[in-house]
Parts: C-alpha cells; structure tokens; sequence
C-alpha cells in the first residue's frame, strides 16, 4: 500500500514526504562525502550553478543543515530537479532509501538527445562524479602533469592539497581550479584521467578471473576491514568520530638524503618502487615514534583500500594487529592465520587459499605495531611450506622476510627501536613518520572541534606556549590537548610544559567527565580516585613488565578492576577474533598504559625505590646481558608475580623507557604535595632520590664513553638515542640542579646528535639542559626532524653554541628568522650549516642582516635548498660589508649566472673567503668568468668548487687565465 502511493506522488511530493529519512541517508555516517556526491550530479547535469554549490556547502555550518538546504533549493526548483535528485542518490546510494523512492510510478525527465560537441572545461563538468572518484586516487600524478606543463604553479598546488580537505574535495579542488585556467589546463587533465584508465585497463586484462566464490569473499572482507576502520574511537567507545572527518596527514620522510624529504605521500607512492632500497623484498615498514600517528595512518590506508580509493591493484587486504596476535597461543598455518584471523570464508576456503598462493602479488598484508610483538624479529626459524604450522611470531617473521607466501606486499608499522639490521636488509622500502607539521597541527584541531570560535581559542593558547605547541607535533598529544580544550584553557600561560603535565591534564579531564558532580574537579581529585588509579596502574604496570597489551577479564580481576573503573574510559574493549568468545581489554594508546604504569610505580606503597632504578638502568642490563629477576623483585606484595623475563625486557626497552621519564615527570617537586595526599611522604622522597641518584649515574657513563681527541682535533662526544632519552627525563624532572650538575661535568667542544629522532620535544628538553654548559660547543643536529618549532625551541640554549648543523631537519624560511633574531646578538655564534631543508630567497635578507652586522661570523652553509639569483643578491648585499666569513656553501641551488655575479662581485676583494661552493647551480660562463676575479683579487681564497654547471670553453679559459695571478688558490 505504501508503495502504491509513493507511486503516484509528484517527486516534490514524496521529497517533501520523506525529507527526514533522506536527510538521514546523506547525514547519518557523518561524513560530508556523500551529499557532495549528489551535487557534482546535479552540477553535471546543469541543474545546480556554482553560486547554488556555495550557498548549499557554506563553511563551518553544520551538516544536516547544509542537506536541508540542498533540499530546499532542489525542492524550489520543481519537479523536475527533484527526479533529478532522486536519480543521483539512487546511484550513490543505492539501498539507502528502499526501491520504492525510485518506482517506475516517477517518470524520468532526463534529456538524452544528442548534445552538441563540448569544450574540454565542458567535459571538466559533465563527467565531475567520474572524474572526481578516479583523481582522488592519482592527485599528486595529475598535479605534476599540471605543472610541468606549466599550468599550475607549486602555490597552486599547496592550495589543493592542504590536509584539511579529503582525498575527494582535494579533486573538486582541482577540477574547479583547472576549470578557471582555462581549455588547456582542462585538456591536460583529461588526456591525464585517460591515461591512468587506459593503463588500469591493461592491467585488468593480466587479472585471472574470479569465480562466485571468490568476489562474495572480497566483498565480506571488504566489507569487515571497513566497519574495522570507518571510526576512530574516543572515550573508551562511548562515542565515535568518523575517520574521514577527522583523519590529518601526517610528515613523512624516506631516507633518501633528498631535499624533499617530508611531504605527504599517497599510499600508491608508498608501495610503489619510490625510494626502493631492495627490489627483491616485499616489506614496507612505516616507522615512526610512539604517538606519531602509525595506527591511525594504517587505519586510513584500510579505509580507502575498502572504500575502493586507493590500492585497487590488490584484490584482497588482510590486516593484522600484533598487540592482537600475542595472544594467540595456538600454532597455526598461514591459511588459518588469515581466515581465523582477518575474515572467515562462508564457502570455497580452499578455493580462495589456492588463488592467494597463485596470484600472491594481488594480496596485501598489514602488520600493525611489531614493537609489541613479545618476541624480538629473528632470522633462524625459517618455514617455507603455508600449509605448515608454527607458533604466529614465526609465521609473521618468515612473511616479512620472504620465506613465506613471497610476492605478497606487505606493510608493516614499528617503532624504530624495534627495527635491527636482521629486519632491515629484508626491506622494500622504509618511510618514517614523524607527526604533523604546523599546519597539521592547526588543521587536526579545527576538524577535532567543530565550533570554530572553540577551536580559534586553543589554537591561540598553543601559539603562546611554543613547548606545549612543540609537543602537539605528536597526534596523541594534539588529540589529548584538544580532547582538553576547557582544562588547556583554564590554565595559565606556559603553566603546561611537559608530558607528564598533559598526560595528568587528561587523567584529570577523564575523572571530571565521569563525575556525578559536573562543577571543576577539586583539589583532592587524586585522592578521590586513587583506587581506580592504583587498579588501573597496577594493571598498566604488570602489563609493561609482561610485554602484554591486551587483558582478560581474569587479568583485570587480579589487578582490582571494577566495573566502574573500566566505565572511567581508560580502557576499550578489544577486538581480539582469536579470543571472540570472552571480553578482552587495552588501554586507549599504549603511551597512556605507560603513564598509569608510572603512577603506580610512585603511589604503591608495595613498589619500593628498586622499582626505580631497574627503569633507569635497563639500558646497562641488557648491555652487559645481566640475568636474573627484574620488576617482580622489587614488588614486596605476594600479589605481583615475578613475571618479567630478560628476553621481554630486551623487546620492551622503548615502553619501560617511556614509563621511566613519566616516572622522572611525577616525581619533580611541582607535584610533591599531590603525592602526599596519595601516599607514603617518605617513600616518595625515596623514589625521587634514587630517581636523581639514577639520571646522574646515566649521563656520567656517557661522558666516560667520550674517546680521548687525536691531536689538533675537537674533543667530541657522539651522543647515542639513550642520552637524549636521559635529558628528557631530566627536562621532564624541571630539575635545574641536576642539568647544570649533568652539564658540569661534560667536556667536550662538539655534541653530535645526528640520527637520534630528534624533534621539537627534544628540542625543548636539550636547551633545558644544555644551557647550563660552562664553555660553548658546536651542536650538530643533522637528519633529525627539529622544523621551525624545533628551532624555536632550541634558542634558550644557542648562546653556548658556536656552531649549528642541521642538515636535513625540514627547517623553512619562518624557523631561520627566530633564529638569526636570536643570535644575531650572541657573539659566540660563528657557524651554522642548513644543507637540505626548505629555504628559499627569503632567509637571505636574514642572513645578509647576519653579515652586515656580525664581523665574526665564519661559515655560511645554505647547499641544496631553492635559492636563486635573488636570493645570492640578497647575501651579496651582506658580503659586501662582512670581513670575516671563511666559508660559503650554496650547492645546489638555482643562483644561475645572475646569482654568480652578484656573488663574484662581493667577494673579489675578500681577504677572507677561503671555500666557496656553487657546484651544481645552472652557472654558466658568464659566471665563471665572474669568479675568475675572485681568483684573480683575493688573498685569501684556497679552493673554488664550480662542478655540475654549464661553463663553456669561454668560462674556462677565464679561470685558467686568473689562476696565473694567484698562488693561494688550491684547488678549483
């Protein structure tokens, strides 16, 4: 009967009709993607104008509003634009509203007379739905072809890809910018999205064919990782947060000593043969720090595979979590690995099981989070047959290496500690993530609340504490401090300076939020909750000792946890398929399991002060292979068994490090008085003594490592990742007393702390420490991810420094100008080096501000960065007036002859240039025949570096010429 009468409403009726179940279907996942969808539709069909696209997607308002009015508009302009409507969501979204909105009962009004031949910025509109689904896979491709033929420059497309915008509306983007460029650039584009179906085609024709069986399979297993992957879980599940919405790029860099190094790089490029150091392996491994965003990025990844986005080219994708897989204690055969694990097959196992091991290079496996694998990666157990059974870390370590289902391309996240020279020679291709830039920050903050005005105030509190911006770089962090935005308000400037001060700002905020009182939380709040602390620490505790991340509801009883302590969010509910049939449980991220591991090692009154110096020692154990018992020792309760082993100890060196500097957080004297309330004042102190006794003792064993200097060199101290884990903790401590004891006793005249993850965080923490140096060093910071944020924070300490390196470090214009306002009056700074980052004609004005003013200023070291003439003009205007720099290095730049000249023309008469490098810079012999007055004039100059440029014979002959008037010059 409903149907009947559906079928004879007019569309305008039945949209009036159903308004509330359509607005549902366009609204309810949360995501804008489907109602932008319909509209290209409309736009194709010429039923909606650009201005009606901007008065329906008005910014910041919300998206059931921006629907109703699309359905008003579609609404007012008749029937016809309302089957119109009906059509478009009928291929979007096809079993949303049920056959009966589509019945034969709607006649169609669609005009399908031969239309007139169209211009390339026609097609641009007609075929937006294609084109958008097939460039939100290929942006990046089709912005290069863009500029190189020269329709788009690079600000074009930094306005396309800012991380704000979804894969999808970064394609809108540019079919609306390539629109307005003009027949042309539309052209281009299209013969681009011809190209890449053309190739999609060829490549489905050397696809096998699929029976039934198989695509239902591909279909469920789809449609699994999707309902894995779609949301991004807050407050223990109690609310979720659609991926799409919320999901913000993060830094990515391959080791590959090139100057571009970080971008954002699709997942296409990611497993492709970009950056390839192994041709023969299979494994891709995504790097990055606790908190840097892995899980969330490979979550994205799964998202897009299953949405039909991206990685098309492998029909299935088998995704793994080996925080999940420690649990399964069974041995398994690869194929039950995969169906028991990731997607069971109703029907044809065998059948699906024989493709994969045929067809391996169409099947894609993910290894999420190796560094909580229980078992270090070892290359000894090799198993070569799928059929054979093995315990799972076994069956995991031969897919990685090859010895297993080889062809398969697998993707595996780590932390860097846990990846050693075994694992790394059976590599692909390693990226490193390292956490999102400035403006990631700013966007994940503006998606995360959706009030603007809410978002603006936390943005403008971030900005005014560069070290809490500083460690916003992590997502986790970002996400705590925006998930805290009325506490972050609520404090004073700068009162936020650590970690350990954000993790406690979370505790806080998650007591507050499940509080029956909704006032500010009291000045006892601690104490009020320390049973749930004390049951949730200790689970944490023995979890970190145990290298266990998932618990059982018999874990939690032994522990003390309550109903109502998992109810306080701390804790989510597992999605463990190998234990379906009992509840599991994990902490929200393992850094705040190391947090809470932290509270009960200071508030138990059943850890003694041993518990201290096992965390703070660790690094010396497992050197000097020491056995025996650890953590469970040095508890006096019966009920915490000794459950650590030396093996577990070795794999989890990076979680019991992290626990160790929120130990060192805990105990400064800033939170003293919250301990008292909470436990033994005595035992307290004790911890914090031996806490101190144990950071001393670290960084003198590091001094002693220093080797003595040869002759006529620097004595030089080569720091390892273990000491800037010391002086965090020590930073973390605020303990003055302790840096300026640690810095007395350092002697040495060069820090290198090049290759030790060192990024904004770190930066805030060296400066803390090392400004308490007694005689000025060089610092040498090269291949780490310092940025402008980094920089910023490194200034307190810049006036021990005398000379700077940090080559490949991401730095821009922006981070060279707080750094010359600070030293330009530190007259010990005398040398900095920036090879490699992303500098541009805009630093020299800085650095020409440097030379004009500073008469002691000796190198200068700019090499492959995007410099160009005006650039060199600029520091020529510096040189003119500077009678001290040695040594001036812009390899690799775009200074052309132009640049040369200005150069050539500054430094003729120097009696202080000594090194100058244009190698690699388009000079041609107009320039070198200006630098043969350099040679010709100077007294000082030794050695001229010209190569990779285009001088001719003329160019030549010139320098050979002035090279007979001087006897200095060494080389050229």
């Amino acid at each position: 009967m409903g149907a009947d009468i559906m079928k004879a409403c007019l569309p305008q009726e039945l949209l009036l009709k159903r308004r509330a179940e359509i607005l549902h279907a366009l609204c309810s996942s949360g995501s804008v993607e489907h109602l932008e969808r319909v509209m290209d539709m409309l736009l194709a069909q010429g039923e909606l104008g650009w201005e009606d696209c901007q008065n329906v997607l008005v910014p910041g308002r919300a998206l059931y509003s921006n629907a109703r009015q699309l359905l008003d508009l579609v609404y007012t302009k008749g029937s016809a634009s309302c089957e119109l409507f009906f059509n478009a969501v009928k291929q979007i979204l096809p079993e949303a509203l049920g056959d009966a909105f589509f019945s034969p009962g709607c006649h169609s009004t669609l005009d399908f007379r031969e239309k007139p031949q169209r211009t390339p910025t026609d097609e641009l509109l007609t075929q937006r739905p294609e084109l958008v689904l097939k460039l939100q896979d290929c942006i990046d491709g089709a912005l290069r072809v863009l500029v190189e033929s020269g329709h788009f420059s690079s600000t074009d497309c930094d306005g396309i890809q800012l991380p704000i915008y979804t894969p999808s509306q970064q394609a809108r983007r540019l079919l609306d910018h390539v629109r307005s460029k003009g027949e042309l650039a539309s052209l281009v584009v299209l013969k681009y999205v011809q190209q890449s179906l053309e190739s999609e085609s060829s490549l489905e024709q050397t696809n096998p064919s699929l029976t039934k069986e198989f695509v239902k399979y591909q279909k469920k297993l789809r449609s699994s990782v999707s309902a894995q992957s779609r949301f991004l879980s807050t407050y223990g599940g109690t609310s979720h947060m659609p991926l799409d919405d919320i999901y913000t790029e993060v830094q990515m860099e391959l080791p590959n000593n090139s100057a571009d190094n970080y971008k954002f790089m699709g997942f296409e490029e990611i497993i492709g043969p970009v950056g390839s150091v192994n041709d023969d392996a299979d494994t891709v491994l995504a790097s990055g720090e606790a908190g840097s965003g892995k899980s969330t990025w490979l979550q994205r990844l799964h998202l897009l595979w299953a949405q039909g986005k991206v990685l098309q080219d492998f029909l299935l994708l088998f995704p793994f979590s080996c925080r999940r897989l420690n649990s399964e204690q069974r041995d398994l055969s690869v194929q039950e690995l995969l169906f028991q694990h990731c997607c069971w097959p109703d029907r044809g196992q065998e059948e699906i099981f024989q493709f994969i091991l045929d067809h391996p290079h169409l099947v894609l496996f993910t290894f999420d989070g190796l560094d909580e694998l229980k078992q270090c990666f070892v290359d000894e157990h090799r198993i070569c047959c799928p059929s054979q059974r093995a315990p799972v870390h076994v069956l995991l370590f031969n897919l990685i290496q090859g010895s297993l289902m080889k062809g398969v391309r697998k993707v595996v996240t780590s932390r860097p500690e846990a990846v050693g020279p075994a694992l790394k020679k059976h590599l692909h291709k390693e990226i490193h993530l390292k956490g999102f830039s400035p403006s990631g920050i700013d966007c994940f903050v503006r998606k995360h609340h959706s009030d603007p005005n809410e978002a603006a105030k936390v943005l403008e509190s971030l900005q005014a504490n560069t070290a809490l911006l500083g460690l916003c770089h992590s997502p986790v962090l970002c996400w705590i401090v925006s998930q805290c935005h009325k506490e972050l308000l609520g404090c004073g400037e700068g009162s936020l300076q650590t970690i350990t001060d954000v993790y406690l700002m979370i505790l806080q905020h998650f007591f507050q939020h499940h509080s029956t009182v909704k006032s500010a939380i009291g000045v006892n709040w601690l104490q009020e909750n320390l049973g749930t602390v004390l049951h949730l620490g200790q689970l944490a505790f023995e979890g970190i000792s145990n290298s266990s991340y998932i618990f059982s509801v018999t874990d939690m009883e032994t522990c003390g946890v309550t109903e109502s302590d998992i109810c306080m969010g701390f804790l989510i509910q597992s999605k463990d398929m190998s234990l379906a049939s009992s509840k599991c449980y994990e902490f929200l991220h393992i850094t705040l399991q190391c947090f809470l591991a932290a509270l009960f090692a200071i508030l138990s009154r059943n850890t003694g002060s041993s518990v201290i110096s096992k965390l703070f020692e660790l690094q010396e154990m497992k050197k000097k292979r020491l056995r025996g018992t650890c953590f469970g020792a040095c508890l006096n309760s019966t009920n915490i068994p000794n459950i650590v082993e030396e093996h577990s100890i070795m794999a989890e060196t990076p979680n019991l490090q992290i626990t160790a500097t929120f130990v060192s957080g805990l105990l400064s004297q800033r939170y003293q008085k919250l301990w008292i309330q909470c436990s033994s004042s005595v035992l307290v102190e004790k911890k914090t003594k031996q806490a101190e006794k144990c950071l001393s003792k670290g960084m003198q064993q590091h001094f002693r490592s220093i080797p003595q200097p040869m002759q006529e060199e620097k004595k030089s101290m080569h720091a390892m990742p273990e000491f800037v884990w010391l002086i965090k903790c020590i930073y973390e401590m605020q303990n003055i007393r302790l840096a300026k004891d640690a810095m007395s006793k350092l002697e040495a005249e060069h820090l290198k702390l090049t290759y030790c993850n060192i990024g904004p965080v770190e930066c805030t923490a060296l400066a803390y420490v090392l400004q308490h140096l007694k005689n000025p060093v060089g610092i040498q910071l090269d291949n780490n991810s310092v940025g402008d944020v980094g920089v910023e924070q490194l200034l307190p300490c810049m006036h021990i420094c005398n000379s700077l390196y940090l080559r490949n470090n991401n730095i821009t214009d922006e981070g060279i100008r707080k750094l010359i306002d600070k030293v330009i009056h530190l007259p010990n700074f005398q040398k900095i080096a920036l090879f490699n980052n992303r500098l541009t004609d805009a630093c020299t004005k800085h650095f020409s501000y440097l030379l004009k003013t500073r008469q002691n200023f000796l190198s200068l070291r700019l090499g492959n960065n995007n410099i160009t003439a005006e650039g060199a003009k600029q520091l020529a205007e510096g040189l003119k007036f500077n009678h001290s720099l040695q040594y001036l290095g812009l390899w690799g730049n775009k200074i052309g002859n132009e640049g040369a000249e200005a150069l050539a023309n500054a430094l003729q008469n120097s009696e202080s240039i000594v090194w100058l490098s244009l190698v690699g810079n388009d000079v041609g012999s107009a320039g070198a025949c200006a630098m043969s007055n350099i040679i010709r004039n100077s007294t000082s100059l030794e050695e001229l570096w010209l190569t990779e440029n285009c001088i001719t014979r003329t160019g030549v002959e010139s320098l050979t010429e002035a090279l007979k008037h001087n006897r200095h010059v060494k080389s050229v």
